[in-house]
């Protein structure tokens, strides 16, 4: 083989190396895509059942009387919140 022929042979096997790195690569970006889309899902349903659980510890205080004033506050403000977005729904269904 001469010099040339040697150089390039080098050349193309430093190339499919290259080559078969990148795929590799691909497929563990992939991967962990994947793996981040699913702990997002994840952390966004976890979060929603903490605030359910959050509201239901606050109608268990409120239920048994054992509010202070800040979280009385907190309470009326949810209700308050939701009476306008029943009122909401209903000026909708009424058009």
């Amino acid at each position: 083989m001469s010099v040339l022929e040697t150089n390039i042979k080098r050349i193309n096997d430093k190339l499919q190396q290259l080559l078969k790195n990148y795929q590799v690569l691909q497929k563990d970006n992939e991967r962990q895509s994947k793996l981040i889309t699913a702990l997002q899902e994840a952390k966004e349903k976890d979060w929603q059942h903490i605030k359910e659980l959050q509201e239901q510890v606050s109608i268990l205080k409120a239920a048994t009387g054992h509010m202070n004033e800040a979280d009385k506050k907190v309470f009326e403000k949810n209700i308050s919140q939701y009476i306008r977005e029943i009122d909401k729904c209903i000026g909708l269904l009424s058009e």
